[in-house]
This record gives C-alpha cells, sequence and structure tokens, in this order.
C-alpha cells in the first residue's frame, strides 16, 4: 500500500506541473508564437477506487477494496523536417480482498522517445528508444514467499533505426530491420533460474552452483510500432499501441507481442470511467499452467507444465480523471 501511496503522490505532482508547464506554453504561443511553434504536450491522470462490502450475503463471496493510479503523458514536437515524439505511462494499483493483506494489481513503467527526419510527404528517417520495467516487487502467491519479478527484473531496453509513416497526429508506424533489445533481470536469483529468456546458472552434480545466471540478455532482430490515438467522440478518447519483435537468431517466427489499449470515457470535469487492456505474448517468458483452481498442472511423468503463454489484463475502472493540455484530434 506504501507504494501506492507514493506513486499517486508522484503522479499528482507531475500532472500538476506537467498542466501548469502548459499555461505557460500557451501563454508563451500567444506572446512568442515563433519560439514555441512546434510542440504540443498533454496527458491523462486518474485514480479509481472501488470497494465491495458483503454482510450475510447468501450467495458467497469476500469484501474487497483495489485502488489504482494511471498517469500518461506526451510531448510532442514537429518543425520543418523534424518530429520527435515523447510518450510516458506510469500505472500502479492494489487489492485487498477480505481480510487479506494488499497486493499489487497493475505496475507497469513505459517510456518512448523517437525522433525522425522527414524523407517524403509522409515518411520520415528515424530512431526510437524504448524503456519498460515495473515499480514494485511481484509475488507468485498472495503470501508473497516467492519473489518473481523487482524493478529492472525484467527490464527491457530497446533501440532501433528506421522508416517512421506518419500520416498525421494521430497515427505514427515505424518499422526497423535494425533493432537491438536488452533484457535486464537485476535479481540474481531469478537469473539463476533463467527467467526472462537470460542465461540460467550451471550446476554439478551435487547441485552446487558453478556459474551465475546472466543478468543481461542482447537480441538483434526487426521490429514495428503502432501508435493511434484520437477523440472517438465527445468525451470519449481512445489509445493504442502495438509493440512486434523477432529475433533474427533465435526462433525469428515466434514473435514477440505487447499490445496496448486505453479508452476514456469522461463523465464530467472530474469523474470518467477508464477500460485498459494488455496482451503479451514473449516466447523467452516460461509460465506454470494451471487448472480451474489455480492448482499446477502435472505431466504424465509428474513434472510442472510450464511454456510460453498468451498474457492478457482487463481493468474497467470508474474514478477520478484530470486531462490536461492538448487533447488528440
Amino acid at each position: 500500500m506504501k507504494n501506492l501511496i507514493t506513486f499517486l503522490v508522484f503522479a499528482f505532482a507531475m500532472a500538476s506541473l506537467n498542466a501548469q508547464v502548459t499555461d505557460a506554453e500557451k501563454a508563451l504561443r500567444t506572446a512568442k508564437d515563433d519560439t514555441t511553434q512546434g510542440w504540443k504536450t498533454g496527458g491523462t491522470f486518474g485514480a479509481n477506487f472501488t470497494q465491495v462490502s458483503l454482510s450475510n450475503w447468501a450467495g458467497g463471496g469476500q469484501s474487497s477494496v483495489s485502488l489504482n493510479g494511471l498517469l500518461d503523458l506526451f510531448a510532442n514536437y514537429k518543425k520543418g523536417n523534424s518530429a520527435w515524439d515523447n510518450n510516458l505511462t506510469l500505472g500502479y494499483g492494489e487489492t485487498q480482498i477480505g481480510g487479506s493483506e494488499w497486493v499489487k494489481a497493475e505496475d507497469r513503467i513505459l517510456f518512448n522517445s523517437k525522433y525522425g527526419k522527414k524523407a517524403s510527404e509522409h515518411w520520415y528517417y528515424a530512431g526510437l528508444l524504448n524503456f519498460k520495467s515495473q515499480f514494485a516487487p511481484g509475488f507468485s502467491d498472495p503470501e508473497e514467499t516467492e519473489k518473481i519479478s523487482d524493478f529492472m527484473a525484467p527490464g527491457y531496453l530497446l533501440a532501433a533505426i528506421g522508416m517512421d509513416y506518419k500520416p498525421s497526429e494521430n497515427l505514427t508506424v515505424f518499422i526497423s530491420p535494425f533493432t537491438t533489445k536488452l533484457t535486464v533481470v537485476s535479481i540474481q536469483e531469478l537469473a539463476d533460474a533463467g527467467a526472462f529468456g537470460v542465461e540460467a546458472a550451471e550446476f554439478d552434480d551435487l547441485g552446487n552452483k558453478t556459474k551465475d545466471g546472466e543478468n543481461t540478455r542482447l537480441e538483434a532482430g526487426g521490429y514495428l510500432r503502432m501508435l493511434y490515438k484520437r477523440d472517438i467522440a465527445k468525451n470519449v478518447s481512445y489509445q493504442t499501441n502495438l509493440d512486434l519483435f523477432s529475433n533474427y537468431s533465435n526462433n525469428p517466427q515466434n514473435i514477440d507481442v505487447n499490445w496496448d489499449n486505453l479508452i476514456s470515457m469522461k463523465i464530467n470535469k472530474y469523474l470518467s470511467t477508464t477500460i485498459t487492456t494488455s496482451l503479451i505474448y514473449d516466447d523467452d517468458i516460461d509460465i506454470t499452467e494451471t487448472d480451474s483452481n489455480g492448482n499446477d498442472r502435472i505431466d504424465e511423468n509428474g513434472n510442472t507444465i510450464f511454456g510460453p503463454r498468451t498474457q492478457f489484463k482487463y481493468v474497467l475502472a470508474v474514478g477520478f480523471q484530470y486531462k490536461f493540455g492538448a487533447s488528440y484530434k
């Protein structure tokens, strides 16, 4: 819960600061249009609270409380033959079910920066930098006894050079045949287990570790990123981000997929409903297969079944939202 409070304070401060910068920018733009022309900034800050309270409820179930925060910022520059797009998304949330401890339900850090020089009417020579990680530890069980992730475990840093198709401010499609992807696993225990695709540790016949697992993994491949955002109706905005990566040297047909969607529906000045979905597939991430009761599936030899799986998350929330800066078209 302390992580969530820290995140919400930070997000609100960032939103307030950005709003002040935007107001100042508008004033400067009116006075000196030639010195500020080209920048378009803005974003969304939201905090959602959900509570379910049950007392003598014949249908069963448990009381629950959840709190989530989301901060999405963009700062795009376009002048002459140059274009520079920047986007930062921060999300964090925790849930308490029954009398249990608070557990993490949402956690992500996403940053993307892309710079391009115009090649033709809608095409740019471009370079891109992308970073992904999370704020807090993640565990495989509610008791939080087995840590399976943390800040920079994993962390992903991707750099690419290619072409960017940008027919409007709402749509951009970046294609790169020259891409490097660095995976970082900062926790040695996870690195020793070969988590997130890094090389696992080596052990002798007695189980003694003879070589540490690698903390990093560098891949070279092809990359595609698509970003589309638009106000689709009055007080309704939509944004989708699709990332595809193929490792040239290791199963290039198994494409890594990251697809995020956000629909924001404004009820009034400060209340809104948001729908977010995230779909992830990474051939290097093994996930234990479970049955309908949450128990691990076992094969005919008594071994736990695990392997790559399609990960999907859906969140519907109603709560406070503050939208500032430039709007989508």
